[in-house]
């Protein structure tokens, strides 16, 4: 008996441990997160943009720095106890550049140097080494020196001798990642003459020494970053009664036209002069600085420089990412306010009609599955149309009494039907086989109608050349912060879509809680397909494709019960995802096919793809961007722009609002809606890409319903059992 009660506990905590690891949907996405934000902060990094010290320590006192170092030459020599300085012979020139290598400055430098034939050092920060490796192996093939200048170019007397040995390290790796090789010349970033040591920069040289590396001053400054003009840089460049001297230059930190071209004069007036432009190891007849990297070492480099590589051209992705999505997302509303505009105006007009009055009587499909809770409200709203129903009401294997519910009713005009669990799609087919009337209104069983729904919803089929209308679907228990964010999506997204969508003839869905159909127009398609998990897309896109005309009736309002807890809407948003995906794939043909067929897939399709798929994809780049120039960059610049692509966010919902005559306080949640609710959709469509590409398959998901929803000022009495006990809190 123990020992069946240790296996049973066993099995138990197998279980348990299975149930606890983390599913592949969420995994993938988390990881595609972590490094996303593992390249951005590498990227900020290398940017300076991250653990960037920009402070400079103002002079000091020199009581502390050795007389000979004061009065001495421009190499400082530490090493080893070493108090040492030392100068550049006569007639012998070491140029150095400065904060480099800089993608359209060096490469001209050093156009100059060979031609020339000089030779120069280079003291390189390991950002710039890491970000422009081809550069750097140029300058050592073409036999210049290369010295480092820290990675991050601060000030190190400000420094801790961790963070001066970080400094060091970082600027190796990225050298030898870069060529190969390892220098122990180093320039101090801010630094000048020798005799400008002082008791604050002192200890860092001397610590600095004690780590193998010999500090190159100057004792010859340009100052060609205040560009000065060509003249006055050779002037302050050119040494005295042909003394040596070690020219400081930058290659690197802005324009450097002028560097350019005094070099290109320099160069050939001082050798005719007797000088010679030398590596500095070369004019001191020193071994050379600079040591070829083999093995761990190598390799480590190799893969800094790659992972920096990768950053650079993520971000770069990801900028025209960015770009791509606020293109689409100002044209789409562009689109949205003048083309729904249009809408409006065209259908209420005091004259307009669709055509003739549709008075004949139509059957009104109602699937449900386990809709014990809803079903009753649904049913009795039906029965109160203004216009004469048929209701059919087909379960789909409930579990719950749902059938039982709806023929204890006793309402005229209602029918059940019953049959074995089989899908939404089956059921509406076995409804369809069933109707008795051309014209067939869609709903679901969580729906309530009003009394003039139905009569609104077919008015459109007056046009002979409508096949289908969708219906303005709004959510009904929009009293909780999930329901107010979805009731903005519904208004905003959903409806303004579908008035766009009108003008264009090109409408993706008619939503599954109000569309209606003409049975003339769906039995040639094969009525509701189940090859897709979103059937109402696919439907409707057969119907484009057969020549139909898919159309939006505005007052044809049906009150929905949209999902409570972030795990509801997660599963419906992710069906409805991987539904639209699955309808696009399915139907892509229609882009190379000719008449009605190839004009939707060459409109539809397009803006089904770009505004379904790939905007709500990118969209998160917007908060991508704004968390990190909050944080890294122009916090100033970067609210701004985020604010105003929320203004405009703002005045289309206002204006989706006013056309639907709906309640602006809601609107007060979208900034939060924005900035949480597009990151779960955000994540839910990359799900859905996981799955898709994976080849995964998702079942039809059957949401829990609480049964809450009514009309405005609907005379349907409450549904039996019915209370607020069964909802659940947002989570």
């Amino acid at each position: 008996m123990a020992s069946r009660t240790r296996r049973h506990g066993a099995a138990r905590s197998a279980r348990e441990g299975s149930r606890r690891r983390l599913p592949l949907r969420l995994l993938l996405p988390l990881l595609v997160l972590v490094a996303l934000v593992a390249m951005l902060m590498l990227r900020g990094y290398v940017h300076s943009e991250i653990l960037a010290d920009h402070r400079v320590q103002p002079p000091t006192a020199t009581t502390h720095v050795p007389e000979k170092i004061l009065e001495g030459g421009p190499v400082i020599d530490t090493r080893g106890g070493r108090t040492e300085s030392l100068s550049v012979p006569d007639h012998r020139l070491v140029l150095t550049f400065d904060d480099g290598p800089d993608p359209t400055w060096t490469p001209r430098v050093l156009d100059v140097l060979k031609k020339h034939d000089a030779h120069a050092v280079f003291f390189v920060t390991g950002t710039m080494a890491s970000r422009y490796p081809g550069l750097v192996e140029r300058m050592v093939d073409e036999g210049h020196e290369v010295g480092l200048h820290t990675f991050n170019h601060p000030d190190l007397s400000y420094q801790s001798t961790k963070r001066i040995d970080w400094e060091l390290s970082q600027n190796q790796l990225a050298l030898t990642g870069a060529a190969g090789v390892r220098t122990s010349l180093f320039r101090p970033p801010y630094s000048s003459f020798a005799d400008a040591m002082d008791n604050k920069s002192w200890p860092v040289t001397q610590y600095i020494g004690g780590r193998g590396y010999l500090t190159v001053v100057n004792n010859t400054d340009s100052e060609d970053w205040k560009k000065p003009g060509v003249d006055e840089i050779i002037r302050r460049a050119t040494p005295h009664g042909g003394k040596g001297a070690i020219v400081l230059m930058h290659d690197s930190g802005g324009d450097r036209h002028q560097t350019v071209q005094a070099l290109d004069r320099f160069l050939p007036d001082l050798k005719d002069k007797g000088y010679e432009f030398d590596n500095l190891t070369e004019a001191l007849d020193a071994p050379s600085a600079m040591t070829p990297v083999t093995g761990a070492e190598l390799w480590k480099g190799k893969a800094w420089v790659f992972l920096v590589q990768a950053s650079e051209k993520l971000t770069d992705v990801l900028v025209v990412g960015l770009a791509v999505i606020g293109t689409l997302v100002i044209g789409r509303f562009v689109l949205m306010l003048l083309l729904s505009g249009v809408h409006a105006r065209r259908v209420r007009r005091r004259r307009f009609r669709w055509g003739p009055a549709v008075t004949e009587p139509v059957t009104v499909l109602v699937p449900a599955y386990n809709e014990a809770k809803c079903i009753e409200n649904t049913v009795r709203s039906l029965v109160a149309s203004d216009h004469p129903v048929e209701v059919i009401v087909i379960d789909d294997g409930s579990s719950d009494g749902t059938a039982r519910i709806v023929e204890s009713l006793g309402l005229p005009g209602v029918r059940v039907i019953r049959q074995l669990n089989a899908g939404k799609p089956a059921a509406l087919n076995r409804g369809l086989a069933n109707a008795r009337h051309d014209i067939v209104v869609m709903m679901d069983g969580d729906t309530v109608f009003e009394p003039s729904t139905v009569r609104e919803l077919v008015q459109p089929f007056g046009d002979p050349k409508v096949g289908a209308v969708a219906g303005n679907a709004k959510v009904g228990n929009k009293d909780s912060l999930i329901g107010a964010w979805q009731h903005i999506e519904y208004v905003m997204g959903f409806n303004l879509d579908r008035r766009m969508y009108d003008v264009l003839g090109c409408m993706p869905t008619i939503p599954g809680a109000v569309g209606a159909f003409r049975r003339s127009a769906l039995e040639p398609i094969g009525g509701m397909s189940d090859d897709t998990l979103a059937e109402d897309t696919d439907v409707t896109m057969a119907l484009h494709r057969a020549g139909w005309r898919v159309v939006y009736a505005e007052n044809a309002r049906a009150w929905t019960e949209a999902p409570e807890t972030v795990q509801q809407l997660w599963s419906q948003r992710y069906r409805w995802s991987y539904g639209t995906m699955q309808a696009i794939w399915k139907h892509r043909r229609a882009v190379i096919e000719k008449g009605p067929s190839g004009r939707f897939g060459r409109v539809g399709l397009p803006f089904v793809s770009l505004f379904m798929v790939l905007a709500p994809l990118l969209a998160p780049l917007i908060d991508v961007f704004l968390l990190y120039g909050i944080v890294f960059g122009p916090t100033g610049k970067t609210i701004a722009a985020w604010l105003g692509v929320l203004a405009i966010q703002a005045v289309c919902a206002a204006y989706a609002f006013r056309l639907d005559r709906e309640r602006m306080t809601h609107l007060i949640s979208l900034p939060l809606q924005q900035i949480l609710y597009r990151q779960l959709m955000y994540v839910v469509l990359l799900q859905s890409w996981i799955t898709a590409l994976t080849g995964g398959r998702l079942r039809w998901q059957k949401l829990r319903r609480t049964g809450v929803v009514g009309a405005p000022g609907d005379s349907v009495p409450q549904q039996r059992g019915r209370g607020n006990a069964d909802r659940r809190p947002v989570a």
